[in-house]
């Protein structure tokens, strides 16, 4: 036998597998191997760099600095257009302008933030499968849940159905106005909430990051806020630990994405809290709801089933059966509603969110959209950067 053959054989393993290439030819057979002058550790691109490109928490803070600049930069034209504007009304001509604009600056945010980290919009949740499927799937399972919570309250004698507010084209007008300045509604708070923060903070979020950031936002809450629920956010924000720390502790492999759906699930309970006539019920049920289009985004693989179904749910409420939605009462509604009996079930000047039926409702949301999906495994889309840390 020649030395070069015996070489060979000294080398390869006794149990009959393979040997394994040389660390040098490995290097040079991995694809997504980098360049020997980017191996060197760099202090400086580790501060600003993870292993899926840029670090989340860089990542939101450019979206939060980007819509506040583009923010401030259009409240200071519009206020030049409109000084004695007031953003007291709720009618569909100003819902709409407002969400439109307000969307128009959530897609610039990102946009630029996409750029940067050489991604497509489309990353942030927005590109799974049967898109068009899912969002009227989640549009006739909203409208569907918000009629069953309305039904409820009449069937107890909570809610109370005047005459019919609107007729002729009016109808038809109001219908797709307020269903266009919905609609804008899905895009702003489901494209931040669960398109980019959800897709950002699940690559980059451990338990003890997603702790420190819930318990900044009940800090503030302590310090500044008064009334206006605030019992709800705090109540998320413990539901929300006890799974998360295990799920740390296991070392679960989908940990992220459960810690960020806890820290979006309550800041969106958070972001409620600033709405004039919310009680505790109302901002833990908006908290608890944001929670389920988490879950929808998993099973389905994108955020379109939750955009369809937030859009419905709040045109249903609003405009459709008339009923004050999240403290507001709209112009130009169909149905007329009033409330009577305990707060605690009618919603009071909440409206049918702030009932303790809502809390069924959503848990029955969560069922339906389990037993319909649940049993599909559909992944989350996954980056590129994501892929190549995967395969290394």
């Amino acid at each position: 036998m020649e030395p070069e053959n015996q070489d060979m054989l000294a080398e390869a393993p006794q149990d009959g597998t393979a040997a394994a290439p040389p660390a040098h030819e490995a290097a040079a057979l991995d694809p997504f191997a980098l360049p020997p002058h980017m191996r060197e550790p760099n202090p400086l691109r580790w501060i600003f760099m993870g292993p899926q490109g840029l670090r989340a928490g860089w990542s939101v803070a450019i979206f939060i600095a980007v819509l506040l600049l583009l923010g401030r930069a259009l409240s200071f034209v519009m206020h030049k257009i409109r000084p004695s504007s007031s953003g007291n009304d709720f009618t569909p001509g100003g819902a709409l302008i407002s969400e439109f604009l307000a969307f128009l600056l959530i897609l610039a945010a990102a946009w630029i933030v996409a750029l940067i980290e050489r991604r497509s919009v489309m990353d942030y949740n927005l590109s799974g499968p049967r898109r068009p499927y899912f969002f009227f799937s989640g549009f006739l399972t909203g409208f569907a849940a918000l009629s069953a919570l309305v039904g409820a309250l009449m069937w107890g004698g909570w809610l109370h159905f005047g005459p019919v507010a609107l007729s002729g084209p009016k109808i038809f007008e109001y219908a797709a106005m307020w269903g266009l300045a919905f609609l804008f509604v899905g895009f702003v708070e489901e494209g931040s909430m669960r398109c980019f923060l959800l897709s950002t903070l699940t690559r980059g979020l451990n338990f003890w990051w997603a702790l420190g950031l819930i318990g900044a936002i009940c800090l503030d809450l302590a310090i500044r806020a008064k009334g206006n629920g605030v019992w709800g956010v705090y109540a998320i924000a413990l539901m929300g630990l006890g799974p998360c720390l295990w799920l740390h502790l296991r070392r679960s492999p989908g940990a992220g994405f459960w810690q960020a759906a806890w820290v979006t699930s309550t800041f969106f309970g958070f972001g409620h809290t600033s709405n004039g006539g919310e009680n505790w019920i109302g901002i833990f049920a908006a908290a608890a709801i944001g929670f389920v289009f988490c879950v929808s985004v998993r099973v389905t693989g994108s955020a379109w089933w939750a955009i369809g179904c937030h859009a419905a749910w709040d045109w249903a409420e609003t405009y459709f059966y008339g009923t004050a939605d999240s403290g507001f009462v709209a112009k130009g509604h169909f149905l007329s509603t009033t409330t009577g009996g305990n707060p605690l079930w009618s919603g009071g000047t909440d409206g049918p969110e702030g009932s303790l039926l809502v809390i069924g409702v959503i848990l029955l949301l969560l069922v339906v959209l389990l037993v319909l999906y649940g049993g599909k495994k559909r992944a989350v889309p996954i980056s590129v950067p994501a892929l190549q840390h995967a395969l290394e």
